[in-house]
């Protein structure tokens, strides 16, 4: 892992590369996913049936797209109850931070006597990705939670998942229960890109939903991308980063495995560490390769700090928080001996992890806030996935013949200032006697 000082060239450089990370990916894999796109449109299932023989299963058929009942029922039977119970827990801790944050309607009568609000409207039917893992072995339950418990919270009638299956053409039974515990109504055996695509435009078998929601590789990432619009979508949620900000009080092999538990989640991932201290610095370089060794993600690991690692040197914790901003990370984590002091100098951030104790670990599976978050700088506007996602805004607007008589020379005045001589006449003809 390279040690650099954030203000010379080098440091530069690599801080200049992470600012525009999003522009290194998008051209090189954008035409494929297109290519998958158009398949999915054209053939519908036989597309996704073909795609999933080819990368995942090559004895996929039609008939296995779809997780039937009794598959579920025996996934219960197929962990232990320690995991029950800890899955249980978490969707526990997600559901009482999401039902915070709920919005409601509400209707106000002007003095006018105009009536104006908002209707707060669940989406019909949401689409749930979720990564398959290492060859569909490594589930990524807290990503089935972390979707669906929200979608549920703000009301989603139904609620669609789909991830890849393995090469034996099965979903791991942890994926499964935490599905039904969840609450997803029905489950699919595709990934990648077709598997976006599907849920975009429908196919024979799967549903077409109305929002997307849920991270995945850069397939998934773009597919997303290219179908806004066509569906929603909740964000660009793609590979995995984490910026750490240390000074002397931080503990160089904590830093090490937390940096480490964001590089083995993908090649193209980030890990790194802006510090005050030289010393937390060369320490925590000597960490990372000490630890490394040990990791069975070793060679993603690897790759990934090879591209997007580093550790860089600061002036001062205000220059770390300004770099923070810059980059706008998906997890920051205030490694230092007074988070408190620095949290209110953070704007741009997919969620935040305040000292020593609070490892990004902790918003990955059991805190309850959301770990779906804004990558590759969409954290400047973007936020986490939350019930918001799933819930639309119905304006309502009633006037009285009173209320329009009050008000409605002003509307004239307007559109007629515009131009638009048929919305003036629209109140004007309301208005003669």
């Amino acid at each position: 892992m390279r040690l650099l000082n954030a203000n010379k060239e080098d440091g530069r450089a690599f801080i200049h590369k992470l600012v525009n990370r999003f522009q290194a990916f998008p051209e090189k894999y954008e035409e494929s996913v297109r290519e998958i796109i158009k398949e999915v449109k054209d053939k519908g299932d036989g597309a996704l049936v073909e795609f999933t023989r080819k990368f995942d299963c090559p004895s996929f058929s039609r008939e296995d797209l779809e997780v039937g009942l009794e598959e579920v029922e025996r996934a219960y039977d197929q962990i232990d109850a320690e995991l029950l119970k800890a899955i249980k827990l978490a969707i526990a801790n997600v559901r009482d931070f999401h039902e915070k944050q709920k919005e409601r309607s509400w209707i106000d009568t002007r003095p006018s006597g105009a009536v104006v609000g908002q209707l707060v409207r669940p989406v019909e039917r949401a689409g749930l990705y979720v990564p398959g893992g290492t060859g569909g072995e490594t589930p990524l339950i807290s990503t089935v939670i972390m979707g669906a418990v929200p979608a549920k919270v703000a009301g989603v009638e139904e609620l669609i998942m789909v991830s890849p299956p393995n090469k034996e053409g099965r979903l791991h039974p942890a994926l499964l229960v935490a599905a039904k515990e969840s609450g997803v109504d029905r489950v699919f055996k595709i990934g990648s890109a077709w598997a976006i695509a599907a849920l975009a435009f429908g196919t024979e078998t799967i549903p077409k939903v109305d929002v997307i929601c849920g991270p995945g590789n850069i397939y998934v990432t773009l597919a997303k991308k290219i179908l806004a619009g066509e569906v929603g979508i909740d964000m660009i949620a793609g590979p995995s980063e984490i910026l750490v900000i240390s000074d002397e009080s931080a503990n160089p092999a904590w830093l090490a495995a937390d940096l480490l538990s964001q590089a083995e989640h993908d090649s193209l991932a980030t890990a790194v560490m802006l510090t005050t201290s030289e010393k937390i610095a060369k320490e925590t370089v000597k960490e990372v390769k000490k630890q490394l060794k040990k990791l069975p993600r070793k060679d993603i690991a690897e790759k990934a700090l090879e591209d997007y690692g580093a550790i860089l040197l600061v002036e001062d914790l205000i220059q770390a928080t300004h770099l923070a901003n810059l980059i706008a990370p998906e997890h920051l984590e205030l490694c230092v001996k007074d988070p408190w002091s620095l949290l209110g100098k953070i704007k741009h951030a997919g969620a935040i992890f305040l000292g020593h104790f609070t490892p990004e670990a902790v918003g990955d599976y059991i805190a309850g806030a959301n770990h779906v978050l804004p990558t590759m700088g969409c954290a400047r506007y973007a936020q986490a996935l939350g019930v918001h996602v799933f819930q639309k805004k119905l304006s309502v607007v009633g006037y009285s013949h009173e209320a329009l008589c009050e008000e409605g020379q002003a509307v004239i005045k307007l559109a007629e200032t515009e131009g638009l001589s048929a919305h003036a006449n629209s109140v004007k003809i309301r208005l003669e006697k």
